[in-house]
């Protein structure tokens, strides 16, 4: 591994067999092709968002190589090892291939220019893995495992940044979003499905450099956008949108709420009133996947329904609090399915009584809610 700042040598070696273990249903077939490469005389390395995602203990659909053959040599090398092949770009030095239910894209090492006034690179292909590392877009995407050998290359550290849930790029960020401003909405991104936080002089930079994404095709623009709403914590990415005026550009619609006020008076203004409901809606949906698996959060509370349901109690409901978002659980009539546990939110008064036979508004902090949503959502 090599970074200038790293984790103890026993800690790294235990993150680093974790994640191979994760990798370990597609090592065999990645090793034989690093194999075939070598023999060749060509460096090959995983690299990006399936390393990345190996270390966060996460399944990824892609498998991103990189390698200093030119497009020209990766295709008979992919055409003996896989069963199809095809090309993905290879003015850009992308291959794709297929064997069984793998499929590898091999891009040659970039080493691409800017001119800054359009996204499309000077492409040029480069001789080493820490050119085309420095050139990415994070450093928790600029990690790359070398194959055969399953070597780490962390230069920009990275695994450190995964774990302390940081958000940096390998070169200055000014620099970054300049070459290529939909970075910036990648960071949103990412701090709403990994849950990151920017670095302050990502934030800086991205607030310096909101207007420079009218280069940006609408169409990035918006895949960027589904993904992040699909994301895990989509508000906290809108709140870093709007935070560096990224909204003001893409989303204006969103900042603009701020200058509504809340009629209900609950809210400073309706921006805040949105989000809280984007908010309850994400948990109330969490906690009716549970119900629909019957993987409840607690058994107090699976005890209680299965109560209410057999002496036909209408009246009663508990509350689970889920991403810090109160959701009551509660019986209601159906007229196909009998009494069925249905979901709402909960008042914000709550009292805490010795226990759900006390008060018909019973409060149930459930503890494990964060690992069983995790559970659930893994």
């Amino acid at each position: 591994m090599t970074s200038d700042a790293e984790l103890p040598p026993e800690a790294t070696a235990q993150v680093v067999a974790d994640a191979l273990a994760r990798l370990e249903p597609v090592l065999p077939l990645l090793r034989d092709l690093g194999e075939r490469f070598a023999a060749d005389g060509h460096q090959l390395a995983l690299v990006g968002g399936p390393v990345r995602d190996a270390f966060l203990g996460r399944d990824s659909l892609d498998l991103d190589l990189t390698t200093s053959a030119r497009p020209e040599q990766i295709e008979p090398l992919l055409e003996r090892w896989g069963s199809a092949t095809w090309d993905m770009g290879r003015d850009f030095g992308t291959i794709g291939a297929r064997r069984g239910e793998t499929v590898v894209e091999v891009t040659t090492y970039r080493a691409d220019e800017y001119d800054r006034t359009t996204r499309k690179p000077v492409v040029a292909f480069g001789d080493d893995l820490a050119g085309d590392l420095v050139r990415r877009d994070f450093t928790v995407n600029a990690m790359a495992l070398r194959l055969p050998h399953l070597e780490l290359v962390d230069p920009h550290g990275g695994m450190l940044d995964l774990a302390a849930g940081r958000l940096r790029t390998p070169s200055t960020p000014e620099v970054s979003f300049a070459d290529d401003p939909l970075r910036m909405l990648r960071a949103a991104r990412f701090v709403a499905q990994l849950g990151l936080t920017p670095a302050p002089e990502v934030v800086a930079a991205m607030t310096a450099a909101a207007t420079s994404l009218e280069i940006v095709s609408a169409e990035r623009v918006r895949d960027e956008l589904v993904k992040l709403l699909l994301a895990p914590d989509p508000v906290a990415g809108l709140r870093l949108l709007v935070d560096t005026g990224l909204a003001d550009q893409v989303l204006p619609e969103l900042p603009a709420l701020r200058l509504e006020i809340d009629e209900h008076h609950r809210h400073k203004d309706v921006y805040e009133h949105t989000l809280t409901v984007l908010e309850q809606a994400i948990a109330l949906d969490h906690v009716r996947a549970l119900l629909d698996d019957n993987r409840l959060l607690d058994p107090t509370l699976a005890t209680a329904l299965e109560g209410w349901q057999r002496t036909g109690d209408v009246d009663r409901s508990a509350r689970v609090v889920v991403r810090d978002v109160d959701v009551e659980v509660a019986l209601r009539p159906d007229t196909k399915l009998g009494w069925q546990p249905t979901l709402d939110f909960a008042p914000r008064a709550c009292r805490m009584p010795a226990g759900l036979d006390g008060d018909p508004e019973a409060c149930l902090h459930v503890p494990n809610a964060e690992a069983a949503l995790a559970d659930v959502q893994g």
